[in-house]
This record gives C-alpha cells, sequence and structure tokens, in this order.
C-alpha cells in the first residue's frame, strides 16, 4: 500500500475503501499532490510529438499495436515478433523506445515503425500517448516489451468490440523458465474495480476515441494505483468493458521488470 494511504487511521482508511474504494481515493489525492509533475508531463508529450510528427506520418491500419520499451532488446524483438504475427495482419506496430537507444534486431517488416523519445520520462503512459496521436486506427492494442501475444489475440479481442469500448483477455503469468505463476482473468465490475486492480493493458484492446489517452504522469514505484489502473478505469466510465475468458497473452514475471516488483515466491 502506498506511503499516504497507510498514514491514515484504521477507521479512515476502511471507511473511505467501503464508501468509495481506495484506489479511487489514492488517484484523487495523487492529482493534487502531483499536480506540478503531471502539468510537465503534458507538455513533454507535447513536445515529442511535435518533434517526431515532423519525421513521421501518421501509422495506418486496422489495428495500431503500441509497445513503449527501455533497454531491453532482446525481450522487445519477442514482443514485436508476437505482434507481427497476428492472424489479424493489418497491423501497425509502433515501438516507442523511452530514451533507451537499445532497439535494434527487429523484424524487417513494413509495418513496423520505431518512435524514439529524446529522452527519458520513465513513463509508459506517456510513451503509449506517442504512439496514439501518431497513428491512425479504428482500434488499439497495447504490449509491453518483455511480453508476448499469442497467435489469437486479435483475432479474439476484435469481434467484441462491435459493442464495447473496452475488451480483455487472460493473461498466463510464468516465470523466465516457463512454469507457471497464475492465470490473471476475471469478469469486470466497476465497484469492485475502484478498490482492486486485475485488468492488465498487455491483454487490453480499446476502439479509438478521441479522449483515449494514458496519464503521461511517471509514477513513483511506491505511488498506487498505477497507469494501467488509471486508464482502465476512466474508460470504463465511458465505454462498456467486456471480458474474454480465454488465455492470449504470455506475461513474464521477473526481476528485471522496470515498473513491477514480484515477491520472491513468484519469481520462484
Amino acid at each position: 500500500m502506498n506511503r499516504d494511504y497507510g498514514l491514515l487511521p484504521p477507521a479512515a482508511k476502511k471507511l473511505l475503501r467501503r464508501a468509495v474504494g481506495r484506489y479511487v481515493v489514492g488517484e484523487r489525492w495523487w492529482a493534487v499532490r502531483f499536480a506540478k509533475e503531471r502539468a510537465a508531463a503534458v507538455r513533454a508529450e507535447h513536445r515529442e510529438v511535435a518533434r517526431l510528427a515532423r519525421s513521421h506520418a501518421p501509422a495506418e491500419a486496422m489495428v495500431t499495436v503500441v509497445v513503449p520499451t527501455y533497454r531491453r532488446a532482446d525481450r522487445l524483438r519477442d514482443a514485436v515478433t508476437s505482434a507481427l504475427a497476428q492472424t489479424v495482419t493489418d497491423v501497425a506496430v509502433i515501438v516507442v523506445d523511452d530514451g533507451g537507444g537499445e532497439v535494434g534486431g527487429l523484424p524487417d517488416d513494413p509495418r513496423l515503425t520505431v518512435l524514439r523519445l529524446a529522452r527519458n520520462h520513465g513513463s509508459p503512459g506517456l510513451a503509449r500517448n506517442v504512439a496514439l496521436r501518431l497513428s491512425r486506427s479504428p482500434y488499439v492494442a497495447f504490449l509491453d516489451d518483455d511480453n508476448t501475444w499469442r497467435p489469437n489475440h486479435l483475432e479474439t479481442a476484435l469481434p467484441a468490440l462491435e459493442s464495447a469500448g473496452l475488451v480483455y483477455t487472460d493473461l498466463h503469468r510464468r516465470r523466465l523458465d516457463g512454469s507457471t505463476v497464475d492465470v490473471l482473468g476475471r469478469d469486470f465490475d466497476r465497484r469492485e474495480h475502484a478498490d482492486s486492480a486485475w485488468v492488465d493493458v498487455n491483454a487490453v484492446v480499446v476502439r479509438r476515441a478521441p479522449w483515449l489517452r494514458f496519464d503521461p504522469w511517471a509514477r513513483p514505484r511506491w505511488v498506487h494505483p498505477r497507469e494501467d489502473w488509471e486508464f482502465v478505469h476512466r474508460v470504463s466510465a465511458r465505454s462498456a468493458v467486456t471480458h474474454l475468458p480465454v488465455v492470449t497473452v504470455d506475461y513474464t514475471v521477473h526481476d528485471g521488470s522496470y515498473f513491477s516488483d514480484w515477491s520472491r515466491e513468484a519469481l520462484g
């Protein structure tokens, strides 16, 4: 639990959690406490988009696949290969290098674009927003640089977007040796989601909308909720959310994660 929430008296925490949801409370508090930092991140995002737009025409396809990365070239190659190997082939894969400079060895495919940010922002939300703004497609999907999709991921998700704004599938969370940690997947309930998080952005496919964007603020590691939760919860206020109980994502649990901390038990 984050440090600020932990300072509240137990009775107050219990009341807030029951009435509003601890993640909603946390998100509102961070909006006030880090307003200056968030405004600076928005300005940085605008600068990156303006700079890159001069040399990159907007990518066009039925599905834009957004892959933020930072110094993980070997895993990035596997992630990008899995996105390009989808049974749905009308895709534009956009890798956004967050100032790491290590994106070599990627597949030679005209559907792939690499955008290099001017510096490291430490924010997956900012990187994803840059790709969103430099692409044109009716649908968008997200894949981190240390995970992979099974070939049917987009084929499974896209039909459900005829009646929903956001669709997510199940994740197989596995260790580096391939052994299983668990399978993450449960139906969506927005009230329960206010107090918990179980929708991972790697499993999310969305219908594009003018307001579709992530929070670009680089959240400290101790801050909860994370940007994935904020994105899903905000989108769910404006669009129907559908869960498809089919495993289409392989999520790697490891101690080199840029944004996540795992227990010793999970790491094996």
